[in-house]
């Protein structure tokens, strides 16, 4: 026998044993309803928006400010705090560089939480955001809460008119989450609340002085902008001079569009922002602290907040659906989790299949609903992700209620199939949002207005339905495979909206041919596996930067065990089975491994919006491995 064969001998070994500890590892973690959930963070913007929204609760009296909310200020301060680099500034990801808009924040909720102007930590952040352009370099949003205390002027943020509620079905071409965000800040908005601050504060030292405030420059200027910036001057009219009428219909109607979202759900849309502005619209409108839908909203809001064992931080929505799928995926794949531990995971995602129409019926009013949502409650938002996700857990385990699961299953995967888009790619929340134009809308410089198809949703959603039974050929598997073929890059990867970033997508792009039928022989597929090869750090395993949005290719970082996970799957699902690049990315997984059987990871591998806002999944690190894992030991025991 050759040397190279006791080579790989030792590794599947290796791999079995160090599979073996992450099973028991995530077992572990199961809760006894049969979920697992791990917490969901993001950088220091959550904690200064809550610092923000005490100032809007609570407000000064006679200039002073002492709020009942005082140890959660400080707590937050201090978690905002740990963000802060050398530099002065703050980021909005691990170990990226210092941001504008999430430092102004950071300046800001510090200062109102009452570090002193003279203090070296406010120092070096107002020096560094001075060096990034000042407050005028900020993105809208923080220029619009800013104005509601009026330390940024109105008059140079973003008009939000309500009365687009009343134009048809155009609020469904905004994404899901913009939508959700917008219509209750719209009417916060229009409302022109003038709320007071402590005596004496304000933020002019981080105005450049004879700097531009207004909304040409900010961003790079198209003709479609211009246009969009055009009809901000004409909405700017509107506000003084339109009818009065026709706002209080738009208002009214916005208010009971937020309220109907807010039954069967934690929350508006259940993330943060929505809910935060829904709060705030609520309060404008006049609701009373005792009024029950603004306790429910505040409770769910409040809810959000991690505050244990002095750790403080707020986090932008519970991923408890999201996580289940994706751990009960990994260990049915082991074949070492207890039969009983999978089925109850099984039961309790059946009980949160959506069995109402929410807004993706707008498009798909016939449509039977189904589908499942991220969170632990959001009826009207079921994604089409999580559904496939979710899809393949239920692949993997029989529940108590065998006929439940069956026909949970079929409703699924139709309603799937009736989502696929246009273009034959798959979205997260909608069919066809893809109006590119209204990127352009000034309050758009969230990087997420829309929600158009993508190459990691798609492939999941191919690898989902062809594992419950839709074959290969069916026009929408092949639509589906067409798409992911069209988007591939010069370079041979995909684009990942959803995950950090290239590998994200290319892992996903790949199990989607791969389920489809496309051979391992197609160059679509050869050029993909070559680019995860190409790009394996020398430690063995991968690591992908958030930079790689800022520069439209790939950027790499430091290996991480989820990334690693991904170029494994992905390695594996284009068909290698054998390679150096295979076997070491095993290798790094065991030897990264702690004792326990899980991982670290300190960079952020999940994305909310590409630029703007990155998510820290603290269960990725742990199921992503066990998977690749699985499927490699699955790949060698079939040679």
């Amino acid at each position: 026998m050759s040397p190279g064969l006791h080579i790989a001998d030792a590794i599947v070994a290796d791999a079995a044993a160090t599979a073996r500890r992450a099973t028991d590892y995530l077992l572990a973690k199961q809760h006894e309803q049969g979920y697992w959930w791990g917490h969901l963070t993001a950088d220091s913007t959550l904690e200064s928006d809550y610092i923000l929204m005490q100032l809007w609760s609570h407000s000064p009296v006679n200039g002073v400010w002492n709020p009942p909310t005082k140890p959660l200020i400080t707590a937050a301060a201090e978690s905002i705090l740990k963000h802060q680099l050398p530099d002065g500034g703050f980021n909005i990801y691990p170990h990226g560089p210092s941001e504008i808009s999430a430092s102004i924040k950071a300046y800001f909720a510090l200062k109102l939480a009452g570090i002193a102007f003279d203090d070296p930590r406010l120092s070096a952040t107002r020096n560094c955001i001075l060096a990034m352009g000042g407050m005028q370099a900020a993105n809208s949003y923080v220029k619009i809460n800013l104005s509601l205390f009026n330390l940024f002027p109105r008059e140079h943020t973003p008009s939000i008119p309500p009365e687009m509620i009343l134009l048809g079905n155009f609020i469904y071409q905004m994404s899901s989450w913009t939508r959700a965000i917008v219509l209750p800040l719209a009417v916060v908005h229009a409302m022109n609340p003038s709320r007071p601050v402590p005596a004496g504060f304000n933020l002019e030292e981080l105005f450049i002085p004879g700097g531009d405030l207004g909304l040409a420059g900010a961003v790079k200027q198209t003709s479609t902008r211009s246009f969009f910036l055009a009809v901000d001057k004409v909405l700017k009219i509107w506000e003084r001079y339109g009818s009065s009428k026709l706002r209080q219909l738009a208002i009214r109607r916005i208010e009971k569009w937020v309220l109907e979202r807010t039954q069967f759900s934690d929350g508006l849309a259940a993330i943060y922002p929505s809910m935060q502005y829904a709060i705030m619209m609520m309060d404008v409108l006049g609701y009373a602290p005792s009024n029950t839908d603004r306790m429910e909203a505040e409770k769910q809001f409040n809810n959000l907040m991690v505050n244990s064992k002095g750790e403080f931080f707020m986090q932008p929505c519970f991923s408890v659906v999201w996580d289940t799928a994706i751990a009960t995926h990994a260990l049915g794949e082991s074949g070492m989790a207890p039969a009983a531990s999978l089925a109850l995971s099984a039961d309790w995602l059946l009980t949160k299949e959506v069995r109402r129409k929410g807004d993706w019926s707008v498009k798909r009013p016939k449509l039977e609903p189904s589908g499942w949502y991220f969170e632990f409650a959001n009826e009207f938002y079921p994604d089409i992700d999580d559904t496939a996700m979710v899809l393949l857990a239920l692949k993997q385990t029989q529940g108590t209620k065998v006929p439940a699961q069956q026909a949970s299953i079929r409703r699924a995967v139709a309603w799937i199939l009736e989502m696929q888009g246009s273009d034959g790619g798959f979205a997260a929340f909608d069919v066809d949002n893809n109006w590119q134009f209204l990127s352009d809308v000034p309050f758009a410089d969230h990087n997420a207005m829309l929600d158009p198809s993508c190459p990691d949703i798609t492939g999941r959603v191919l690898e989902a339905l062809v594992a419950h039974g839709v074959s290969p050929s069916h026009p929408a598997i092949r639509k589906g495979r067409d798409f992911l073929i069209k988007t591939q890059e010069s370079d041979g990867s995909w684009y990942g909206r959803w995950g950090v970033d290239y590998v994200y997508g290319t892992f996903l792009a790949l199990r989607g041919l791969q389920a489809a039928g496309e051979s391992d022989r197609e160059v679509e597929v050869l050029r993909g596996g070559e680019w995860l090869r190409c790009i394996q750090n020398a430690d063995g395993g991968w690591g992908e930067s958030c930079a790689s949005y800022n520069n439209n290719k790939f950027v790499a970082g430091p290996s991480t065990p989820s990334q690693t996970a991904w170029g494994i799957l992905g390695l594996l699902a284009g068909g290698d089975t054998t390679s150096e690049s295979l076997m070491r990315g095993i290798e790094h997984l065991k030897a990264t491994q702690r004792a326990d059987g899980g991982w670290d990871e300190t960079h952020a591998t999940g994305t909310g919006f590409p630029k703007v806002f990155y998510l820290s999944y603290h269960m990725y690190r742990d199921s992503f491995p066990l998977l690749a894992l699985s499927e490699f030991l699955k790949s060698q025991a079939e040679k």
